[in-house]
């Protein structure tokens, strides 16, 4: 019951993320969470993976569940993306977004409604 709620819970946070990545790169959802392989969707996925993990501290397992994705294309994902924060400019850009993350409040998720 209570890997339920976490999983229920590790989706809400995955939907704060897509939809953050979805504003600032100006992608559509459906694109972030699809199977498309092009530059921009690709991208955007790697970074909503990346700021499940570190806004909210989600294990790759948790976030390759949450989005439906395998572990080590989380995990290459994420590499992906430290490196990347070696450029001041994206380090600053992916920061605010994970404080955004951050202070996102989540929709109300009990254990009872994740059973």
């Amino acid at each position: 019951m209570k890997k339920d709620w976490i999983a229920a819970e590790d989706r809400a946070r995955a939907r704060v993320v897509m939809h953050l990545v979805s504003a600032a790169l100006d992608v559509p959802m459906a694109q972030i969470n699809g199977d498309t392989r092009g530059h921009i969707e690709t991208a955007a996925r790697a970074i909503a993976y990346y700021l499940l993990r570190v806004a909210y501290g989600a294990s790759l397992g948790r976030v390759a569940a949450a989005f439906g994705r395998d572990r080590s294309t989380v995990r290459s994902a994420c590499n992906r993306m430290e490196q990347r924060r070696d450029d001041p400019r994206f380090d600053r850009w992916i920061a605010g977004l994970e404080a955004a993350a951050a202070a996102t409040p989540l929709p109300m998720i009990d254990a009872e409604s994740a059973a």
